[in-house]
């Protein structure tokens, strides 16, 4: 069974909290003085290696909180809480300021030479945010099917995110500094929206109202 609002709600989700306009200019900075077929390159395993981590996290998230004793309702509230202060960043332009010192960092101790690996695959791409978003979205896909539909929404999300790498310094000359300020904070009010949303939804379910 196909629930299309959920589809798109998780599509929207994961979109909003990947950020792949904002990506953009941070893969270039990483990738300076390389080759356009160097950065395709950087592109797709830093994209893989993010789709299997996700991927990962919304087969077993819910089985790893098992183990812990957390349960899905207080999951949903602190993961919530996480992307609303993530949205406050995206909002407040603080994000983009704590992702290109992660990606300055990288240059200066990796030499570019993991950098699919770090920081591209982990943070800047499946983070905290993307991983508890992945986990709460796993929670409303509880089925087997579903959760093939989950893991075919993170694909076409991956795909869009690198697609967005690919075509980097065209997205950055055609948005530029204004353009990129407010797509992001725009993004922005959206994931707090979605980020109460689960809130909300997290508080139902631990006190089962």
């Amino acid at each position: 069974m196909f629930d299309v609002d959920l589809l798109i709600n998780a599509l929207t989700t994961l979109l909003v909290t990947l950020d792949p306009p904002g990506l953009a200019p941070i893969f270039l900075s990483l990738t300076v003085g390389m080759s356009r077929q160097q950065r395709f390159q950087v592109a797709t395993r830093g994209s893989l290696i993010a789709f299997f981590i996700l991927a990962a996290f919304a087969l077993f998230g819910d089985g790893i909180l098992g183990l812990l004793g957390i349960s899905i309702g207080a999951f949903r509230i602190a993961g919530g809480m996480l992307l609303f202060w993530i949205a406050f960043e995206m909002i407040f332009e603080k994000r983009q300021e704590r992702k290109e010192k992660a990606g300055e960092t990288a240059i200066t101790k990796d030499h570019l030479h993991n950098i699919a690996v770090f920081p591209l695959a982990l943070p800047l791409i499946a983070g905290p945010g993307a991983i508890s978003a992945t986990i709460l979205l796993g929670s409303s896909f509880p089925s087997a099917l579903e959760r093939v539909q989950l893991i075919v929404v993170i694909a076409a999300s991956m795909a869009i995110l690198f697609l967005a790498l690919v075509i980097a310094e065209r997205i950055d000359r055609f948005l530029g500094v204004t353009g990129r300020a407010i797509l992001t904070r725009l993004l922005g009010v959206i994931l707090a929206a979605l980020a109460v949303q689960f809130v909300v939804d997290g508080v139902r379910s631990a006190f089962q109202v």
